[in-house]
């Protein structure tokens, strides 16, 4: 299990800020109840995940308790003269990596934060982004990615008989090709090469099986 915490954004600038922010579309709010979305840093790379609802004041989101605090401090600094306010809401959020993990969801704590594109992650796959929104932070590299066909490494599931841990190498060919990205039980998930992601893939020795997502073929 893992913890979150629920963080509203309000003002009236909350809109614009948020869009210009995050990498899925806030208008489909107007007809969705939630909405899954990354934010990048300028590199393109996933500072966090969360998932986006509407509240009367503006909008919330659940992020990791672990990341929380740098999260609020960084949005901070990108507002700017934007009339945003930020709140963390009390008591944590329960979070079942296991249902995450079947559903090929990552889960993006500290060990994970700013290693990954959201391509790595599956973001495309997963509805996690907007491709027709206009700007946000990253949104150069993550279009230059999807309109090249330049993602290389996608996340996969995996299982293994014996205990791993985040962070844990992944070998194929006796080399290196990645790293335990999240685990719950035997299951894991990892961000991979595409040309290896259906070969044989070990840790130390221990060969891994793979398991289907449900909305990826490689």
């Amino acid at each position: 299990m893992q913890t979150n915490s629920t963080v509203s954004v309000s003002g009236s600038d909350t809109f614009e800020f948020l869009q210009g922010q995050l990498t899925n579309d806030l208008r489909r709010l107007e007809t969705d109840t939630t909405l899954l979305s990354a934010w990048c840093n300028p590199k393109g790379r996933v500072i966090c995940l969360m998932v986006v609802t509407r509240i009367p004041e503006g909008y919330a989101f659940d992020i990791p308790t672990e990341l929380a605090g740098e999260i609020i401090k960084r949005l901070t600094m990108f507002r700017f003269r934007s009339k945003v306010e930020f709140d963390i809401q009390p008591g944590p959020v329960i979070v079942d990596i296991s249902e995450q993990i079947e559903s090929g969801v990552p889960w993006i704590g500290i060990e994970q934060s700013e290693k990954y594109t959201p391509h790595m992650l599956n973001l495309d796959l997963l509805d996690g982004i907007s491709l027709d929104k206009g700007c946000y932070t990253g949104q150069e590299i993550v279009a230059r990615t999807h309109y090249k066909g330049a993602t290389k490494r996608r996340t996969v599931r995996l299982r293994s008989d014996e205990p791993v841990s985040v962070g844990d190498k992944l070998s194929a060919d006796d080399r290196d090709i990645g790293d335990v990205l999240n685990v719950a039980g035997n299951d894991l998930l990892a961000v991979v090469p595409t040309d290896k992601a259906n070969q044989e893939i070990s840790i130390n020795g221990i060969a891994l099986v793979h398991l289907p997502l449900p909305y990826l073929e490689l």
